[in-house]
């Protein structure tokens, strides 16, 4: 849920990078804070294991200007991936205004994207969202490896919702800002309605 601070004039607003560990959601945040203007974006704040995962989450300020007189800011988190840290990503997904999906192309990690993706519904369900009007983005990362499978494949078994989607490869940027500017738009769209 959006922060709107009435004496700073501000709305902070939260997207959260989801999947499975290794998918890509720290590379899309890294592309981003080396494309956006430096003006515009924070310090990113990175807490990585020796294995060079993220552990926590990622933070990202963006500033995107002025709305009605307010201050718009979007946080950009990750969450871990790895099976263990269940319970951060839960706390991290707390209070997310949108929810970037990152997915493995991969073909051998077909069944850790769909179990991630049906932990992630069942969070959003059980935090009172409803998953058919919460602002989602798909992404079809690392589509430039082999053995990856058909984008029509990956809308199969993980959008049946039909939300925006991208195929990515979140190392040159191909997808990632696209991802995000879909992810923006659907988080204001939704706060104009509220």
């Amino acid at each position: 849920m959006s922060l709107i601070n009435m004496a700073k004039r501000e709305i902070n607003c939260k997207i959260v990078y989801y999947g499975i560990g290794l998918c890509g959601k720290t590379t899309n945040l890294h592309y981003i804070h080396q494309a956006v203007n430096p003006q515009d974006v924070g310090e990113m704040v990175s807490i990585d294991t020796e294995t060079e995962r993220t552990l926590y989450f990622d933070l990202l300020p963006l500033e995107l200007g002025k709305v009605h007189g307010f201050n718009i800011r979007f946080q950009l988190y990750t969450v871990p991936g790895q099976v263990l840290y269940q319970q951060t990503r839960i706390s991290v997904l707390k209070g997310a205004d949108c929810v970037i999906f990152v997915a493995d192309s991969q073909a051998s990690k077909l069944q850790e994207n769909i179990e991630s993706w049906n932990e992630l519904q069942e969070q959003l369900r059980r935090m009172n969202k409803d998953v058919t009007d919460f602002p989602l983005v798909m992404q079809w990362n690392k589509r430039d490896l082999h053995e990856i499978l058909p984008v029509s494949v990956l809308e199969q078994y993980l959008n049946q919702y039909r939300v925006p989607s991208f195929a990515a490869v979140a190392v040159t940027g191909q997808g990632v800002i696209e991802s995000l500017r879909m992810g923006i738009n659907s988080t204001l769209r939704r706060l104009e309605r509220i």
